[in-house]
């Protein structure tokens, strides 16, 4: 997989292109490979990032400038290029764990599902991605994203729950079907144990992979205390490393409302870009960390987001000849 971070551009509208290119694509590209379909595109340039910030109370700060942000890399301080507060359109995929150990919670999920799609923007477009052993599409071949509950419900309930576990697999697939989305920001929404018995891919497949890409991940622990398989540090791991955020609730009735926890979350994050000091592109991870100064000193804000990502070298120009 290759980084995916979105250039200023396509955050004010413009048609989306790879993002560390400084010029669009040519008009007419040769046709992907199939196994190339979702594939992340190569070259970074303009780095972006999706802050939470909240107060010491636990409250989204709404009114901060870009004056208030401060943005080190690997310890030394970058120049912010780009700086929003809006509420974009986003990109979600739900990843449903269909186990044999969730067969009598999946109501539970299907209606907290429901309370994430009442809680998005009608912009939001979704997908669904269930699994087992295996990994399906939960929304029919023909259509590729909706945003209605009634379809989303429908796409989850549809697979049967049964069998063993292949999270890192589903996982996989979904990072890749974000890449088939049309809007600028990404999410992935993650329910499941946590454990994992049956992938052809690891863990550390599907971290480096966030580390190439902007999207979010915020998962939700759902099991019980004597569920053999359960791993929340998986779970926390994986939403620790994109900027999301993991839950996990004590009763199967908190789910619905987690996700509408969630909904508002994304719709209260900044934008905030730069272009890094390091120009050597050595496929290394970089650390990030974001501080926030509240307006006239009003108390310290926390701050949410990825905690760095992996800087690939460009790919190689295409011959003239």
């Amino acid at each position: 997989m290759k980084p995916s971070f979105l250039l200023a551009a396509l955050l004010v509208g413009q048609a989306s292109w790879p993002v560390w290119s400084r010029q669009p694509p040519p008009p007419q590209p040769p046709p992907p490979q199939p196994s190339d379909a979702f594939r992340i595109s190569v070259n970074v340039d303009l780095v972006v990032l999706h802050p939470t910030v909240r107060d010491a109370n636990g409250g989204f700060v709404p009114d901060l400038r870009e004056g208030n942000f401060e943005i080190y890399e690997d310890g030394v301080r970058q120049v912010i290029g780009l700086f929003q507060h809006e509420d974009i359109p986003v990109t979600v995929g739900l990843v449903v764990d269909h186990s044999g150990s969730m067969r009598p919670k999946l109501d539970y999920v299907i209606a907290a599902a429901r309370a994430f799609v009442h809680s998005s923007s009608p912009q939001d477009e979704m997908f669904v991605i269930n699994f087992n052993e295996k990994v399906t599409l939960g929304l029919p071949a023909a259509m590729r994203f909706t945003n209605r509950p009634d379809l989303l419900a429908q796409a989850i309930s549809s697979s049967p729950a049964t069998g063993q576990t292949a999270l890192y697999d589903a996982i996989a697939q979904a990072q890749e079907r974000l890449q088939a989305g049309s809007r600028d920001k990404k999410v992935l929404i993650v329910v499941s144990d946590g454990g994992d018995n049956a992938s052809t891919h690891t863990l550390q497949d599907v971290l480096k992979t966030a580390g190439q890409s902007t999207a979010l991940i915020y998962t939700i622990g759902i099991f019980d205390a004597n569920d053999a398989d359960r791993n929340p540090g998986v779970l926390r791991r994986l939403a620790r490393a994109t900027g999301g955020e993991a839950f996990f609730p004590e009763q199967l009735e908190e789910a619905v409302d987690i996700c509408d926890a969630i909904a508002r979350d994304i719709r209260h994050q900044y934008t905030l870009g730069y272009v890094s000091t390091n120009t050597a592109l050595s496929g290394r991870y970089r650390s990030i960390r974001v501080v926030a100064h509240a307006p006239d000193n009003k108390g310290k804000l926390i701050v949410r987001t990825r905690s760095g990502y992996i800087a690939e070298p460009h790919p190689p120009k295409a011959s003239s000849q």
